[in-house]
């Protein structure tokens, strides 16, 4: 009952063999010293095999634009299906060595698994983060990262979803203002007091 997660493909990659993509929607940051990111595959996936032959897998940001190509990934198999080539996509080198990042996807994560829980129909995949990517165009004029930018993709029970609109910042809430200013809320309103409309 956690809404809205992010939505990537990972990619990876056997011994032998071409690299498979896979859906994941249960991911997400877990350390940032050491920087580590967690996933989790059910057992019974092809790529689930190839996360515990080689312990190597990126993980790529998709734009709205690629849902029906993320859809795919989830919904049919690597071990009969050529996900990259039915969905459209481009597997490119990374630095660091592992299986391939998504081309298209204007974020990519190169991770090293760490430790793996098996926890039941899942398993969890702890991983290092050993090399990010991101695209020119999501770097400001500042050198900040503007991920806002991306237009990326997040699912909700079943569904694919587009972020809304920005409705704070970290901290914002205890942020004190410039005295002499009331901010675009006009100004604060007592306790019991109604605001007026």
């Amino acid at each position: 009952m956690l809404w809205p997660l992010p939505v990537v493909l990972v990619a990876s990659q056997g011994r032998e063999g071409p690299p498979n993509l896979l859906t994941v929607a249960w991911t997400g940051i877990v350390c940032t010293r050491p920087p580590l990111l967690s996933i989790a595959v059910t057992t019974g996936r092809y790529s689930h095999d190839l996360l515990v032959e080689t312990g190597r897998f990126t993980v790529n940001l998709p734009t709205t634009s690629l849902v029906r190509a993320v859809d795919l990934c989830g919904v049919t198999s690597g071990r009969d299906t050529d996900k990259w080539r039915r969905a459209g996509l481009t597997p490119v080198a990374g630095s660091a060595g592992g299986p391939p990042l998504v081309e298209e996807c204007p974020v990519n994560l190169e991770c090293r698994v760490e430790r793996r829980l098996d926890l039941g129909s899942h398993t969890l995949f702890i991983a290092g983060i050993e090399q990010v990517h991101v695209a020119a165009g999501l770097i400001d004029g500042k050198g900040r990262l503007a991920l806002e930018r991306a237009g990326l993709l997040s699912w909700c029970h079943g569904h694919y979803y587009a972020l809304g609109r920005q409705l704070g910042h970290f901290g914002f809430s205890v942020r004190r203002r410039p005295a002499g200013r009331a901010g675009r809320a006009g100004r604060a309103v007592r306790a019991g007091e109604r605001p007026s409309r």
